[in-house]
């Protein structure tokens, strides 16, 4: 992926976990751990779809909402 949308990505992510008043602990789950959350909203790694949407769905977002940084 694109380092600088990757960036955005992680931005994005970030932003609606903050909003939410969620730590990345709180965010994480079964299918994503907070070690994966934390590279993630740093855009040290890429990330699945699946995960993407497990992570949509934790948040209690649309997964599209997710890329809504431009």
């Amino acid at each position: 992926m694109n380092k600088a949308y990757l960036q955005k990505l992680a931005n994005r992510i970030k932003e609606l976990r903050a909003k939410q008043g969620l730590t990345q602990d709180d965010l994480a789950s079964e299918c994503v751990s907070r070690g994966m959350i934390s590279l993630l909203e740093t855009a040290r790694t890429d990330i699945t779809v699946s995960k993407l949407k497990c992570i949509a769905d934790n948040l209690g977002v649309d997964m599209k909402d997710l890329f809504d940084f431009d």
